[in-house]
Order: C-alpha cells, then sequence, then structure tokens
C-alpha cells in the first residue's frame, strides 16, 4: 500500500472520528498528531493526511457545499458518516490538489468506501465524485 493511500486512510479516520464524536476536526487533527509523533515509522503517510485534514479544514464550507450540490437528494446528516468523511477527503483532493489525477483520486475513494461503507457506497461516491472532477477545468 502507498504512503498516499495510507495518508487517505488517516485523513479518513480522523474526519470520521470527529464527526462521530460530534468533536472539531482541529481537536482530533491534535490528538493525532501527539500519536505521528511517537510512530515515526508512519510519518511519511501522516504528513499528507495532516495535509488533507488542514484542506479540509480550511475549506470545509467549501467541500461540503460541494457535496450537498452534487448530492441529489442526500442531506449531509443523511449520508454514512464513512461516505461523508471519504467525500470530504476526495473532494479537496480534487479541488485543492491538482498534482493527483481526477482518476487516482476517485479510484482511491472508491476503495476505501467499498471496504468501509455500505453495499451502495461505492456507487454513490464514485457518481458524485466523477460529477465534481467533470466541473473542474
Amino acid at each position: 500500500m502507498s504512503a498516499r493511500t495510507k495518508a487517505r486512510k488517516r485523513a479518513l479516520d480522523v474526519l470520521f472520528a470527529a464527526d462521530v464524536r460530534g468533536v472539531e476536526v482541529a481537536a482530533v487533527l491534535a490528538e493525532e498528531a501527539v500519536r505521528a509523533a511517537s510512530e515515526p515509522e508512519r510519518e511519511s503517510s501522516w504528513l499528507y493526511a495532516r495535509e488533507i485534514v488542514d484542506g479540509y479544514i480550511d475549506h470545509s464550507v467549501e467541500i461540503d457545499e460541494s457535496i450537498t450540490t452534487y448530492a441529489r437528494g442526500w442531506t449531509l446528516e443523511r449520508m454514512p458518516a464513512v461516505d461523508r468523511a471519504v467525500l470530504r477527503c476526495a473532494i479537496w483532493e480534487l479541488l485543492y490538489n491538482r498534482e493527483v489525477p481526477s482518476t487516482v483520486v476517485i479510484a482511491e475513494a472508491v476503495d476505501l468506501v467499498e471496504e468501509l461503507g455500505s453495499d451502495d457506497s461505492p456507487r454513490f461516491v464514485n457518481g458524485l465524485l466523477a460529477t465534481v472532477a467533470a466541473t473542474i477545468s
């Protein structure tokens, strides 16, 4: 598994934990930073995970707006927490990290929800992210 794949999973874990616990993302990020400092072998994945989470924190309004705009009949509150976290990570990458090809972002997001989400999650996440990617020129 690549360092970026691991980083996406770590970023997902932070966003998911904050969402489920009902606490600020920054608080969970700070907790994870303390843990990451004691695990130097995971440093390569931690740096990109932190970039994703910091990016979500900085652009959360725009990212969540993109999700609600393209979710077609789904509110953020109605979505499974895993889907919400994966979408937040992936949309940050699509909109704000142009060095990663959109096909890679979408494939990795779908892989995550295949593993962690519901049976309907892969199709939902793929469709929403493909729509967001199509709006980027």
